[in-house]
């Protein structure tokens, strides 16, 4: 593991913001389906790192803070009035849609954050502390497993009952045409490309618009309207 000197910025001051989003947006608002279980699991991140269970605890508070940003700033752009980018457009877009479901709003947010966002995330943490991928590949694989959680506490709390889901249901098709495990896998795939492109900055320019639409493009996907 690469060891890196400079200071880093501390995951309280995300959590801050996560928690003014949730206290400010309506409960059934889309984005605050999704910021609600973000900041459960970037609760349990600086928890983690308080704990000391990370083998570098600056280099997960570094990508912590780089990954929350990218999501940050689409809720700025959207507060705004500006266009977020492709991969949460959708999110933005169809959040008070009353055919769209809880969980989909938050497997959408998930969608764009770890399919487009983490990988440009694992790219800044790399120019900020000056190491390669392949440093942070543990640290990457830790917080991957928190970000689990997120899955799990989706699942849980948000996914109707098997009482009243049944295996034709559209919603049973949407969940399992999603995993947070393959999007982890192509995030962490996409990381390395974009830093291997890093001397080519129009090609990685094109990479990351055409990841970003695609990201997009499966969020609107997961958004589809469903009938009650």
């Amino acid at each position: 593991m690469a060891q890196c000197e400079q200071v880093l910025t501390p995951v309280d001051g995300v959590v801050a913001r996560l928690r003014a989003l949730d206290a400010a947006l309506p409960a059934r608002d889309g984005v605050a389906v999704f910021n609600r279980v973000y900041l459960a699991v970037t609760q349990a991140v600086d928890r983690s790192v308080d704990a000391g269970l990370f083998p570098d605890a600056r280099a997960v508070i570094t990508l912590d803070v780089r990954f929350a940003e990218y999501y940050l700033a689409a809720v700025d752009a959207a507060a705004d009035g500006r266009r977020p980018p492709a991969c949460w457009r959708p999110l933005f877009q169809l959040r008070r849609h009353p055919g769209v479901r809880p969980v989909q709003f938050a497997l959408a947010g998930i969608n764009a954050h770890i399919g487009h966002d983490l990988a440009l995330a694992v790219v800044d943490t790399c120019r900020t502390l000056g190491c390669e991928p392949a440093d942070l590949e543990d640290e990457f694989e830790a917080v991957g497993e928190l970000l689990l959680t997120l899955e799990e506490r989706i699942r849980d709390e948000l996914v109707p009952g098997p009482e009243s889901l049944r295996i034709a249901d559209p919603l049973t098709h949407l969940l399992g045409a999603w995993s947070l495990d393959r999007a982890r896998d192509a995030a962490w795939t996409a990381a390395r490309a974009l830093w291997a492109l890093r001397r080519l900055p129009d090609v990685a320019a094109e990479f990351t618009e055409r990841l970003d639409t695609a990201v997009g493009f499966a969020g609107r996907m997961l958004l589809t309207p469903l009938p009650d």
